[in-house]
């Protein structure tokens, strides 16, 4: 996905030089390589596009040819037009006469799947996965850093020399006072640093697990994790994932018939349903992992919007069989790319080692930054302010939502809410592209891209009375 200035919102011109078929198989083209539209994506039917764009069907029938010709779709017996998968698109070669260029789809799907949540603009932008940039402190940002430089600090050391192998030690130190406000005991021995969450668990697949291992998922989930894993050569268990945590019987039925390596979880306001673990539910799973010996991987990557008390897996079972990883890009900023895991001294080496060869080391100045932050009480303070902010955004979101009689499936807690909408997403999805709007559809969260009337809305960027309005014309004409 690309921010919203790339993505063609104006009507196909009419005057113009160009064939409006051509115009609209560049335009589903050019989604189709920025990755808006994933493999498997169905188009709309030819009647429905053909509406949508006031075009004739033949118009449409023409643009949906180029594409074939192009690689870039395939038609199902009736079933209709399908984006083909990126393999095959990248194999296949246009014929000379084709209007549409093929894409050359990005190496790795893992980091296409979401391109557009980090850089869409979050005025028109309800399905973004960040916080907007006005509610972050840049003034707080830039004195952590100024402090950083400032003469007889260490700041040669820290600015012209490699950071150290587990990352800065007064950054674990912070984030060993951290942990235990959690209710987690872990010394600075214990954690690593890395470049944001994703490189934590990137770390922990990489040491814990082979390709060919089974690993527990949150379904719905997020769809970078699912990409990742599966990328990494992992069979994924999608396990039911409802207001308490995962459907136990389920799991328990996985773990028997595939004994899984490990389990990836959120506990604490889970993406995309901001659901959080009953402290019934943790202590259950902690009793499955232990029967099934395998690993569970806490990602708590929205920890400061979210209460110290909430169940912490890793709280309860001491970092014996679960791994913790956070960050701070989702509360401080998505620039500064500062992750952490914990775990057992037995995986402590193995994980830094990893690390050296991934990636040498951190950031060693952001990483100083960060604990200043922490050390000084900003970073609490910042996110006090964050969550005023939110519970006044959520208030506003849930009205809008409910009064364009869209239903939450979840209890809406966090930065996200989960929002039955009355209509496919993925058509919406597309239907809202036209216009601008980056919404989240529920396919993205799906393990097995199964669509859905779901749809994941972010409280502080889903505000603007006017995408709930658009949303309503848009099912009333979909009905």
């Amino acid at each position: 996905m690309t921010n919203t200035a790339a993505i063609p919102s104006s009507p196909l011109a009419r005057k113009a030089s160009q064939p409006l078929a051509q115009q609209l198989a560049q335009r589903f083209a050019e989604r189709i390589r920025q990755r808006l539209l994933l493999p498997g994506a169905r188009l709309p039917s030819v009647r429905e596009c053909a509406r949508h764009h006031g075009v004739s069907p033949y118009t449409v029938v023409a643009a949906y040819d180029q594409l074939l010709a192009a690689g870039l779709l395939e038609a199902r017996k009736q079933r209709g037009f399908f984006v083909r998968d990126s393999q095959a698109a990248a194999r296949a070669r246009p014929p000379a006469a084709a209007a549409v260029v093929v894409p050359q789809p990005p190496p790795v799907d893992a980091t296409a799947l979401i391109r557009g949540m980090f850089q869409a603009d979050a005025k028109r932008a309800p399905g973004l996965g960040t916080l907007p940039a006005e509610w972050l402190d840049l003034p707080m940002l830039q004195a952590a850093m100024r402090q950083v430089l400032k003469a007889g600090s260490g700041a040669e050391q820290l600015a012209l020399h490699y950071g150290e192998p587990a990352g800065d030690a007064r950054l674990r130190q912070a984030l060993g006072l951290r942990l235990a406000d959690l209710g987690i005991a872990c010394p600075a021995e214990q954690i690593v640093t890395t470049v944001g969450a994703t490189h934590a668990l990137d770390l922990i697949t990489r040491t814990l697990l082979q390709p060919g291992d089974a690993v527990l998922v949150d379904d719905p989930g997020w769809a970078i994790e699912f990409a990742r894993l599966t990328h990494a050569g992992m069979r994924l268990l999608p396990v039911p994932r409802g207001a308490n945590g995962p459907d136990l019987a389920v799991m328990e039925q996985l773990i028997e018939q595939h004994r899984p390596r490990m389990y990836v979880t959120v506990s604490v306001l889970h993406n995309p349903t901001g659901n959080s673990l009953s402290l019934a539910n943790a202590h259950q799973i902690l009793s499955l992992a232990e029967r099934g010996d395998f690993q569970i991987v806490e990602d708590d990557t929205y920890a400061f919007l979210a209460p110290n008390h909430a169940p912490r897996l890793s709280a309860l079972d001491g970092l014996r069989r679960t791994i913790y990883v956070s960050g701070f890009s989702k509360i401080l900023t998505p620039a500064w790319r500062v992750g952490y895991l914990a775990a057992s001294p037995a995986w402590i080496e193995k994980l830094t080692n990893l690390k050296l060869l991934s990636s040498l080391t951190t950031s060693p100045l952001l990483e100083r930054a960060v604990a200043h932050c922490l050390e000084q009480g900003q970073l609490r303070r910042h996110a006090e302010r964050v969550l005023t902010l939110l519970d006044a955004a959520r208030q506003r979101s849930m009205k809008l939502a409910e009064a364009a009689s869209c239903r939450f499936v979840a209890p809406p807690q966090g930065l996200f809410g989960w929002v039955d909408v009355g209509m496919d997403t993925e058509r919406l999805a597309q239907a809202m592209m036209d216009e601008g709007w980056l919404t989240a559809p529920g396919m993205l969260f799906s393990a097995s891209r199964q669509s859905s009337t779901l749809m994941r809305i972010n409280f502080a960027t889903a505000q603007d009375a006017l995408f709930w309005r658009r949303l309503q014309s848009l099912r009333a004409a979909a009905a």
